[in-house]
């Protein structure tokens, strides 16, 4: 697998996005422990949690611990492995969301973080979402105090604008390593917050990273293919998934890019890695770029 850059680390180009083996309709544990393992066998390296990704109101924290109990049983060297967790959001168990980004909670989700994943410091901790209730500099503060207290080795963002990465790059300087928002073919509102992790050195993590890869029944009246038959079309080409050339698409728009596909299959992961060696030529990538601006 090729490798890029989060901060000091060196990862696997294609990671792991585990919220799907512990949020509504997860698979049972030993599957969810084996689709772990197939990622480490398939040469993942980073692997993405929060404290949130839990279905039930009581067990918060459920994906770290999942993690945490697959990374020991694997039986073989996880020690280049970065756990990249997140605190700020929380789950009342009805399927909502809550945002609470108050410096205290944010050292305290810390300290819980630290035990579920038994470490003693959290490779990549990343602010889950801004709270509007909160001014950005105190959260992200937060984060400083972590970072110089030895508890933290580097500090990511998720769902955040131009101008509060920017402040956070003010306030952290080099401890601030990465950015995570939504980017796939279908959504790619955060363009802007790409271009300037690449300008930045930064890492960008895209969350959902395979939306608009469903194949269209029909190319439109003007004869130009949809962005979802494109890439069943590149597919069909080489012989591979389009959830591959997807990925390979994502992985080609920016040495910034890392994506972390969730997954809940060991099926599905070993495929979604194998994306890391899909070279796409010229004529594909200008078939699949004139396809998605068309959408």
């Amino acid at each position: 697998m090729q490798h890029r850059t989060i901060g000091d680390f060196t990862v696997g180009a294609i990671g792991l996005g585990a919220m799907p083996l512990s949020i509504e309709g997860r698979p049972d544990e030993e599957r969810a422990l084996a689709t772990i393992h197939a990622a480490l066998d398939a040469g993942v390296t980073l692997i993405d949690t929060a404290d949130s990704y839990h279905w039930y109101a009581d067990e918060a924290g459920h994906n770290e611990l999942l993690v945490a109990r697959a990374l020991a049983s694997h039986g073989g060297d996880t020690s280049d492995v970065l756990v990249a967790t997140k605190g700020g959001r929380g789950r009342p168990g009805d399927g909502s969301w809550t945002v609470t980004g108050t410096p205290a909670h944010l050292k305290r989700a810390c300290e819980a973080s630290l035990k579920r994943l038994g470490v003693e410091a959290i490779g990549l901790y990343q602010l889950h979402k801004p709270d509007p209730d909160v001014p950005w500099a105190e959260s992200v503060g937060a984060l400083g105090d972590l970072l110089d207290e030895g508890k933290i080795r580097s500090v990511g963002l998720s769902n955040v604008s131009n101008a509060q990465i920017r402040e956070a790059r003010s306030l952290l300087g080099d401890g601030l390593v990465s950015v995570q928002n939504q980017y796939s073919p279908a959504v790619r509102d955060s363009e802007p917050q790409l271009r300037l992790c690449a300008e930045l050195g930064l890492a960008f993590l895209p969350w959902s990273p395979l939306g608009g890869l469903s194949r269209s029944s029909l190319d439109g009246p003007s004869g130009a293919v949809s962005a979802g038959t494109a890439f069943h079309r590149v597919a069909a080409e080489r012989g591979i998934s389009p959830q591959q050339v997807g990925l390979a698409w994502l992985l080609a728009r920016s040495p910034a890019m890392i994506p972390v596909p969730g997954s809940s299959r060991p099926a599905s992961i070993r495929d979604s890695a194998g994306a890391a060696e899909v070279a796409l030529d010229e004529r594909e990538s200008a078939l699949l770029d004139a396809a998605v601006d068309a959408g």
